[in-house]
């Protein structure tokens, strides 16, 4: 394989590397956030129920 399509090659691997890592960290962040909001919800529901 010639120099330039090698580092044609690295270079589109680190991208996809980078966009996969991305993708993940926006997963598992709004998998925090689902989370979290079901706590508040259940929160301001057992206040109304309260008083």
């Amino acid at each position: 394989m010639p120099r330039e399509y090698q580092f044609v090659f690295t270079g589109f691997t680190v991208a996809w590397l980078i966009l996969v890592v991305y993708a993940l960290t926006l997963m598992r962040r709004e998998h925090r956030l689902k989370r979290e909001l079901d706590r508040v919800r259940r929160m301001v529901e057992g206040a109304g129920k309260r008083g």
